[in-house]
């Protein structure tokens, strides 16, 4: 095979370097072509034409970047420090570490090896397939095949950026059948069973109690279990007099603006209850240290311990007799019976921190709320308003016993 080169001195170095201009062929590449382009290269002068060759051995450089490589380095980006809106450094992303996750186990698991450039929509396609089918990563799921989406995604469309690739490989996927939305709503005999089931210390021996009061908690505020397991002490305002009520900083709430969740007086009585006896700056402290609970405690103790497909602890679910749920499906629950009992849809959204879209029937822009109408202490009389009403509800729900049969139950299971 005939190439064509060219050989000049690099005035930024004086030493001499070959340009590499192309292969010989009889139709689209001869003599004559080749030495028209020394005549253009030469045209630009030593120094056009070292940065002609220099950029494109550095863009050669990138494009033969594997996708490890990019992985890593876009990993290295989402969790560099930055300042964010509240004047604090943290990184870039904050959910880094689920997205690395997802990069490392499902991409670079697959595609690892692969330069980044060579990477075809097919392989994306086919590892969405492979991963609702069950072929990797487990037990088949859609949700897994969306989240791996999601991070090569945003991986790609980085990478493109930087000229490590030409194209994203991640345009015009195949649609994933659609995931259905979690319906679990507890009963009034399973929110019975479960609140008092909490107290009994005969069966929850292996759950420490302030992970209990943690999942009383949720069910009491509505809260996510992120945004009330990282409470600190001095995030509790007027927890003596008549408006008592938690402030979530925003770098623990899901959409990163600070929440004012007002305190029935259910939820101030489990407060008080988590910080008897607790020298510590947190309200759920773990055991082990001065730091709040891990962010798995509550779903850990409800599911239980299980690990390599052996049950090594039940879980609060399996000794209550309940059929299972996860934390957020008690946030669910506290919802769904406002709801029920008629607290309007508009004030449970601002309970549940999502934004209030309409009013009256009428569309509100998205800017109105997020640039122009701050009105924290109307919105914190609407929620203490709902959260007051379901308190009272959730207290008459407990009020009445356990049934004697799901009682028994627990007790067997025990045994």
């Amino acid at each position: 095979m005939a190439t064509f080169s060219i050989k000049f001195t690099d005035p930024a170095t004086g030493k001499q370097r070959t340009g590499w201009l192309g292969v010989y062929n009889p139709e689209t590449f001869t003599v004559d072509d080749a030495r028209n382009k020394v005549y253009g290269l030469k045209g630009m002068g030593r120094d056009g034409m070292a940065e002609t060759f220099r950029d494109r051995r550095e863009r050669q450089a990138k494009r033969g970047k594997t996708v490890n490589e990019i992985i890593e380095e876009r990993i290295d980006w989402m969790r560099t420090p930055v300042r964010k809106a509240d004047g604090e450094m943290r990184p870039r992303l904050e959910s880094w570490e689920n997205t690395a996750s997802h990069l490392r186990r499902f991409i670079g698991a697959k595609l690892g090896r692969k330069i980044a450039a060579h990477v075809t929509r097919g392989d994306i396609q086919a590892l969405s397939d492979d991963i609702v089918a069950g072929r990797h990563g487990g037990k088949p799921s859609v949700s897994n095949a969306r989240h791996m989406r999601k991070a090569a995604s945003g991986m790609f469309r980085w990478a493109l950026r930087r000229e490590y690739i030409t194209a994203n490989p991640c345009s015009d996927l195949e649609p994933l059948d659609p995931e259905h939305p979690r319906t679990r709503v507890l009963s009034v005999d399973e929110i019975r069973i479960f609140w008092h089931g909490l107290d009994r210390d005969d069966l929850m021996t292996s759950w420490d109690r302030r992970t209990r009061l943690a999942l009383k908690f949720e069910l009491a505020t509505m809260l996510r279990s992120a945004e009330l397991l990282g409470a600190h002490r001095d995030e509790l305002i007027d927890l003596d007099g008549e408006q008592p009520r938690l402030d979530v900083p925003l770098k623990r709430v899901k959409k990163r603006r600070m929440i004012q969740q007002p305190l029935a007086s259910l939820a101030v009585e489990i407060i008080r209850e988590a910080l008897k006896d607790n020298n510590k700056d947190f309200v759920f402290a773990s055991p082990l240290d001065n730091k709040p609970l891990h962010r798995k405690a509550m779903a850990d103790a409800l599911r239980g311990d299980k690990r390599k497909g052996k049950m090594r602890t039940p879980g609060i679910c399996q000794l209550l007799g309940l059929k299972p749920f996860t934390p957020h499906d008690l946030r669910r629950t506290a919802a769904s019976w406002a709801r029920r009992i008629g607290q309007p849809m508009a004030k449970i959204a601002l309970c549940l921190d999502h934004r209030v879209t309409t009013e009256d029937g009428i569309k509100l822009p998205p800017v109105t709320g997020k640039h122009y109408v701050h009105a924290e202490d109307r919105e914190v009389k609407e929620k203490r308003e709902v959260l007051g009403a379901w308190a009272a509800e959730l207290q008459r729900i407990i009020a009445e016993p356990v049934p004697v049969q799901q009682a028994e139950t627990g007790l067997r299971l025990v045994a």
